[in-house]
């Protein structure tokens, strides 16, 4: 999981990214991203959806592993954003590991969120 400073609380504040953010999609996964001047730390939130997958126990899953992403990229960025992802397809459940981060590094880097690597 990713440390207490680097999350939404309450659903207020995922309405400012949803009006204002970026959005860079593919299949899978929807990015939406802004830049926050106000705050130290980026922040981040993944929303699945029961349309995408009816059990708990799948969506907290699809949940974790892209946190776990989320918690080893986040020195990358290069500078504070929030950032809302939103999954819109059941399968990052059972995706490999390897292709699941392929994905989000491919998305992260065409919203221009990373430093130059």
């Amino acid at each position: 999981m990713i440390p207490v400073q680097n999350r939404f609380h309450g659903h207020n504040s995922l309405r400012y990214v949803y009006a204002n953010g970026k959005a860079i999609r593919s299949q899978a996964v929807t990015i939406k991203s802004v830049r926050n001047s106000h705050r130290q730390r980026p922040r981040f939130s993944v929303v699945v959806s029961k349309k995408v997958y009816k059990g708990a126990v799948g969506r907290n899953r699809i949940r974790r592993r892209v946190y776990e992403y989320l918690r080893q990229r986040t020195p990358d960025l290069k500078d504070v954003y929030d950032i809302v992802v939103i999954v819109t397809s059941p399968e990052l459940r059972t995706m490999a590991a390897g292709d699941l981060t392929a994905l989000l590094d491919q998305l992260f880097e065409k919203a221009d969120l990373y430093k130059n690597r």
